[in-house]
């Protein structure tokens, strides 16, 4: 497939999910009782059909979940002149947040109920700056390994063409949740 190709297809799947996501719950915190009783990939997948609130910073950063499966999460972005740094490039925590997020939630996958996480280590290594060349970038997590007490993940963050623009780690500490009354 040519760029032009991957990224029609990018978009178009793009605009199916966040006009079902914008049609849902729309950004928020889903409460305990929308949650309880399910897996990590259940609450993810449900997530992705509307039926439960979006993280909220994935609008103030122009980004979205596109695809979950187990052990694997996909996100798709636009940084744009508010994510700017003083020199004119995009700033590098706007790759980390995105990074972090294909991280956490391909972890987020893997919880079985009552279990959750939360990221012990990240580390980002920005290989190229993103340029007018990539109008959107993804950013697919998988994880490595999810133990009872700890998950790895991988992910890597790129454009239509397969550019490579940053990777990263993170390692989770994985818990159990309280008990909700």
């Amino acid at each position: 497939m040519t760029q032009m190709n991957n990224l029609e297809a990018w978009l178009a799947q793009e605009r199916e999910v966040v006009a079902r996501l914008e049609a849902g719950a729309g950004p928020g915190v889903a409460r305990p009782e929308q949650i309880t009783g399910k897996t990590g990939l259940e609450t993810m997948q449900a997530m992705l059909r509307g039926e439960l609130p979006y993280a909220a910073i994935a609008k103030t950063l122009d980004f979205a979940l596109l695809e979950v499966g187990e052990g694997r999460a996909l996100f798709q972005g636009t940084p744009g002149p508010a994510h700017l740094n003083p020199m004119g490039t995009i700033h590098g925590g706007w790759y980390a947040t995105l990074l972090d997020s294909a991280l956490g939630c391909a972890v987020h996958t893997m919880m079985p109920p009552g279990r959750g996480y939360t990221t012990a280590e990240l580390s980002v290594n920005l290989v190229r700056a993103i340029g007018s060349k990539a109008p959107r970038v993804r950013a697919e997590g998988k994880v490595i390994h999810c133990g009872r007490q700890l998950a790895t993940a991988e992910a890597r963050l790129y454009g239509p063409d397969g550019t490579l623009y940053a990777h990263g780690t993170t390692t989770c500490l994985v818990f159990e949740l309280p008990a909700q009354r």
